[in-house]
């Protein structure tokens, strides 16, 4: 295996540098100096709204030039690493070159997956948003199931998450759960998990071996630090405070600092509560419903489109994957195909092959 690493080390180089040219290091530094030229302008903070959008693109920037820079070292140290390995004739050397040979393709194959995401808001956060379906206090924890699922996606790769949300059923687990994944590239990232999900298991809940398919809705939608395009006058929406809670009704908070604002036009509801002041709560909700509305009126114009074209594609809500936790023990895309064998490790976090996997298929896909 040694001394076949050099030629695979060299091809690895070689699509690492691919990527390099598409992501557009250069640029990437041109810009990053021009946000931090910004960013040390003394005024800067006059104008908070402003100074936010400025310090959250350059942190962006920053993390993707530092992940590029560090691929690039990572290269570098294991030719070094290869050719100690064969001088000196040290087998652990070796298997430490094959093991993060290994690794670095992985971290390549990641990297030249975001190069995929070209879309307008794909380098955006995300904000997702869980919601149980049909089943009971099956669905129920199937949501909570989902929740725990992303937040340890993302704490596997480091990234921020601000939970935002969260409704407790009843029973078990939750009724409804919004988060914020402020990393670059969560929207496009994150987007193909949007839909509906299915679990069969045999339900602890319920009578003894009595198999339960319960539901759950995952909605992606980019984090906007302003959306201009969509005004909201005031008479559209009802604003209503009330006090968080925790599990089972349990009050967290002993003043009305959460908000629900519902848009009256069109029925869409936001609710937040993890943030401390009601002004925050209602702010953070009105960003989200903005984003909401923007994309509505997008995917409308989108569809009218579709429809004058004599093409009509009903995707909103459609079951994209199933998860198996009897018998075979599986995690099936319905629209990729991917299987993995261990639902224990998706569960956990282990999506990325999943995710990977769903870019590729809707960058490839016939329709957008």
């Amino acid at each position: 295996m040694l001394d076949e690493l050099p030629a695979q080390v060299a091809a690895l180089r070689s699509t690492f540098s691919d990527i390099r040219a598409v992501v557009g290091v250069e640029r990437l530094q041109d810009e990053i100096a021009d946000l931090s030229e910004k960013a040390g302008a003394p005024d800067l903070w006059d104008d908070p709204e402003s100074a936010q959008k400025v310090t959250s693109t350059l942190s962006h920037r920053q993390s993707e030039l530092a992940r590029i820079t560090a691929l690039e070292r990572r290269i570098d140290d294991l030719e070094v690493l290869i050719d100690l390995a064969r001088e000196a004739d040290d087998a652990d050397a070796a298997a430490e070159a094959e093991q993060e040979f290994g690794s670095l393709q992985s971290a390549v194959g990641d990297l030249e997956v975001q190069t995929l995401l070209d879309g307008e808001y794909d380098s955006r956060a995300a904000v997702v948003t869980i919601r149980s379906g049909a089943g009971g206090d099956d669905a129920t924890d199937f949501a909570e199931m989902l929740l725990r699922m992303y937040l340890r996606w993302a704490e596997r790769h480091g990234y921020p998450v601000k939970v935002m949300d969260t409704s407790y059923a009843e029973g078990a687990g939750i009724k409804s759960a919004t988060f914020e994944v402020d990393a670059p590239y969560a929207y496009g990232t994150l987007s193909v998990e949007a839909g509906t999900h299915r679990l069969a298991r045999i339900s602890p809940f319920g009578s003894a071996d009595k198999r339960q398919t319960s539901f759950a809705a995952v909605e992606v939608i980019p984090l906007m630090e302003e959306a201009t395009e969509v005004d909201i006058p005031e008479g559209d929406i009802r604003v209503d405070v009330f006090r968080s809670s925790g599990p089972g009704g349990q009050s967290v908070n002993t003043t009305d600092s959460a908000v629900r604002i519902t848009h009256l036009p069109t029925g869409i509801v936001v609710s937040m509560q993890n943030e401390k002041s009601q002004i925050q709560n209602r702010a953070a909700a009105l960003r989200v419903l903005q984003t909401r509305l923007l994309l509505l009126k997008r995917e409308e114009e989108a569809a009218k489109k579709k429809e004058l074209a004599g093409v009509i594609t009903a995707s909103w809500g459609d079951q994209i994957r199933s998860y198996f936790l009897y018998g075979q023990q599986l995690v099936k895309d319905l629209r990729t195909g991917y299987e993995m064998s261990q639902p224990d490790a998706v569960f956990d976090g282990d999506l990325d092959g999943l995710i990977a996997a769903g870019i590729r298929w809707r960058k490839s896909s016939p329709v957008d």
